[in-house]
This record gives C-alpha cells, sequence and structure tokens, in this order.
C-alpha cells in the first residue's frame, strides 16, 4: 500500500466524552467545508451550534440502543474506517460505505469514575468505552489515508494543518498521531486492567506489577556518549526531587549527572 503524501478531508466523525475546544475545532471544519458525523450527546453539542451534522444512525440505518451501549459498532462505520485505496474500492460502492477521513475521538472517562469516592464496580464498567477504543485503533491501524485525534490540545494542530494544505493532512503528521491513539488506548486499557486487579487481589501477591512510565525530559546522552536516554517518572514532576530539578546554568544533564546528582542528595541527607 503506497503512502499518500497528504490525503484530503471530505468526511469527519466526531465522537467524544472531554468537549473542550469542539467548538473551535467543528466551526473549522465547517468552514473548510467538511461533513460531519457524530454520535449522541456529541451531536446534540454540535447541532446546537447551528452546524450541520449527520447521526451515525443515519448512515448506518440503525438506531443508537442500549442506552448507547451499542451505536458505531456496524460495517458501513467500520468499512469507511478500515477501507484500503483502490483495494476495497469496489466493495464500497457494492454496500454503499463512504470513506471516513478524519476520526475525532476521545473515551468514556474511566480515570475520573473510578477516582470518585462512590464509585463502585457498576459505575466503574459502565465507563469501559468500547466503541471508542475499536475507532481508535481502525483508524490510527490505517494511517496510510485515515488521520486520527485523540487529544483536544490537538486541535489546533489539524486545524492549521487543514488550512495549510488546502483541507488536507501530511504522512508525518497522520502517523504521529496513530502513535499517540495507540498509546493513549494502551493507557486506557491499563487504568481497567489495574483496577479490576487491585479489588480482585491482595496487592502483596500480584502476579505482574505494571510500571506507567512517562518521558519528562530527554537527556543530553546514556551511561556513554553515544547512547540516547531519557528521565522518566510514573507521576507529576516534584520540586522536592530530581525530576523537578531545573539548570540554571551549563549544558542539559545526561544519565551520567543524574547519578552523580541522586549519590550528592543522599548523602547530603545522612547529615
Amino acid at each position: 500500500m503506497g503512502k499518500d503524501k497528504n490525503t484530503k478531508i471530505k468526511n469527519a466523525l466526531i465522537s467524544v466524552s472531554n468537549k473542550d475546544q469542539l467548538e473551535l475545532l467543528t466551526q473549522s471544519l465547517n468552514e473548510l467545508g467538511i461533513n460531519i458525523i457524530s454520535t449522541g450527546g456529541t451531536a446534540s453539542f454540535i447541532d446546537n451550534l447551528g452546524i450541520k451534522v449527520k447521526k451515525v444512525s443515519d448512515i448506518t440505518g440503525f438506531p443508537e440502543i442500549m442506552d448507547g451501549r451499542v451505536k458505531t459498532l456496524h460495517p458501513k462505520i467500520y468499512g469507511g474506517l478500515l477501507n484500503r485505496k483502490e483495494i476495497d474500492d469496489a466493495t464500497q460502492e457494492e454496500h454503499s460505505i463512504q470513506n471516513i477521513d478524519l476520526i475525532i475521538v476521545n473515551l468514556y472517562p474511566f480515570e475520573k469514575t473510578i477516582a470518585r469516592e462512590d464509585c463502585n464496580d457498576e459505575m466503574a464498567i459502565e465507563n469501559i468505552d468500547i466503541g471508542g477504543p475499536a475507532m481508535i485503533r481502525a483508524s490510527a491501524k490505517n494511517f496510510y489515508t485515515k488521520t486520527i485525534v485523540t487529544d483536544p490540545s490537538d486541535y489546533d494542530l489539524i486545524i492549521k494543518e487543514l488550512k495549510m494544505n488546502s483541507g488536507s493532512t501530511s504522512f508525518e503528521v497522520r502517523k504521529n498521531l496513530s502513535l499517540k491513539a495507540f498509546r493513549y488506548t494502551a493507557d486506557y486499557d491499563e487504568s481497567i486492567y489495574n483496577y479490576f486487579n487491585t479489588k480482585n487481589n491482595d496487592s502483596s501477591q500480584k502476579k505482574i506489577i505494571d510500571m506507567h512510565l512517562s518521558q519528562i525530559k530527554e537527556l543530553r546522552y546514556g551511561e556513554n556518549p553515544h547512547q540516547k536516554a531519557g528521565l522518566y517518572t510514573q507521576g507529576e514532576t516534584s520540586e522536592s526531587s530530581l525530576t523537578g530539578a531545573h539548570v540554571y546554568q551549563g549544558k542539559p544533564l545526561s544519565y551520567n549527572n543524574l547519578l552523580d546528582a541522586n549519590t550528592a542528595s543522599k548523602m547530603r541527607s545522612k547529615f
């Protein structure tokens, strides 16, 4: 399958729980003449802005059912996400499946839900998203021609990209957003696993311990000058630890610099 340098965006599917900056995004897509497809509360939000939106149920010919548990899981949606240019053209035409080029999806707020004091298993389970991760993975897999956006902080990037490229997205942007999307669904699944693993097992008897680490900065080099290295943390950086340290003068820190600083800090704490 060839890499399209730029892919024209004609149809966008939007289904989000987090509606931050959604008004700006949908207005920009509308101004660019991009058709918007949506679901449930997101469709109502867009419609209330006075922007034309087509409901997923109008495309599938099937209503949202089971309190919204089933709405996007349909061949006419996934055919539009997973189709391959030229290879699947005849199949699309036979079954009246239209391309979905831009996919804006974020998931039910599982982590926020389980952080609530009144959260129980039923609440947690109802906030496990099914259709969202499936759409994200399908679109991310097909990044040669599909653009998947999962983070509202990337809306500005997409708007600028579309305006700069006459309504198209570049291969590099699609590939980078795909990678970010796979990280997003991996983190989401991990939070679900950790929640039920903690509830169902004595923490001292866990068979698997997951270390969720995020890179907060790239180091100058690793143990040796030819090696790459990064500084990772499990949570927020802290001003009281080396993860929150600032370099006020001199070169950026290397792995060895951090080891030396950590040793010096431990020695100081003994006095």
